[in-house]
């Protein structure tokens, strides 16, 4: 079985123009992975090396950024989120659009595949999800440890595809 590093830089073969897109809501506690997780990616970009990356966070609603990701016309999407994908709290698992069926995203207002087949439809470009398994979704609450670790976790493992050259002790398998 491929390690989920493995996994994302196969995906990310050839990339010239990648667009991370961090999901969630801040305000329900592990929800807020994708969005955390997007902005530690941000922190840490390399301005001057290939890929070009850009960062978006598309809390609650990631429809609202298809525009934006149409005019930056990626030749990959890695969009990051809290997922109940039937796993232990803060287990990662990639996926691709065509697998999104028995997956529950957490806090959307539109669902994910209506958003997939629209971007299909304007750009030409491999999506990757990652999708982090929540411990709880409660109004309020701060992050689990578990969630935590995810984020560390899959932040460095995006890094580490994009600039093999990035070193980070955060590893998955």
């Amino acid at each position: 079985m491929q390690t989920l590093k493995t996994q994302l830089t196969n995906k990310l073969k050839g990339a010239k123009r990648v667009v991370v897109l961090g999901v969630g809501s801040e305000l329900r506690s592990d929800d807020a992975a994708g969005i955390l997780a997007a902005k530690l990616i941000a922190k840490k970009i390399k301005k001057d090396k290939k890929p070009q990356v850009a960062i978006l966070i598309g809390e609650t609603a990631p429809e609202n950024f298809t525009g934006e990701i149409k005019k930056l016309k990626p030749t990959h999407l890695i969009i990051i989120d809290a997922a109940d994908i039937s796993k232990k709290s803060g287990e990662i698992l990639m996926f691709g659009p065509e697998n999104i069926k028995g997956v529950s995203f957490c806090t959307h207002q539109l669902p994910m595949g209506i958003m997939f087949d629209y971007l299909k439809n304007y750009i030409s470009c491999e999506i990757a999800v990652l999708g982090i398994q929540p411990k709880s979704l409660k109004v309020g609450n701060i992050l689990s440890k578990e969630v935590k670790n995810a984020i560390k976790c899959v932040s460095g493992i995006v890094l580490e595809a994009l600039y093999k050259d990035v070193k980070n002790t955060a590893h998955a398998g």
